[in-house]
């Protein structure tokens, strides 16, 4: 969580007075591994990927406070009928929404536009 900006301050306050239980999608880890992997290989090996291995190693260090949902056998029982049913979002927020049918979870997320074509699945917007 961004602790140190005020969207961040704004939405762990909301998540405390909730008592909302917060976890993530195995998904999330996944994109934002690629995302770090992809930055600390542009960079020379050696000194030029320090910073970049530090905010990596932070981003697990955050990760790993969190509950990760997985996607299993449910999770992609939901997946292949919302693709059945020509659900039009890209394949990894598919995931995402397939992971959070299959908890019958809340989807905390910005991107409502997307997320609400899906049928079934709960989204919100805690951020702006």
């Amino acid at each position: 969580m961004a602790r140190h900006s005020v969207r961040g301050a704004s939405l762990e306050r909301r998540l405390s007075a909730s008592g909302a239980q917060v976890f993530t999608t195995i998904v999330t880890p996944q994109e934002a591994f690629e995302g770090w992997f992809t930055l600390i290989n542009r960079q020379s090996a050696g000194r030029e990927q320090i910073r970049a291995y530090a905010q990596f190693q932070h981003c697990i260090t955050l990760l790993m406070k969190l509950t990760i949902l997985p996607f299993d056998g449910e999770a992609a029982e939901h997946f292949h009928r919302l693709q059945s049913e020509r659900v039009r979002i890209g394949t990894m927020d598919l995931k995402i929404a397939a992971i959070c049918l299959a908890h019958d979870a809340t989807l905390l997320t910005r991107n409502l536009v997307d997320f609400e074509k899906v049928p079934g699945l709960r989204a919100e917007n805690w951020l702006d």
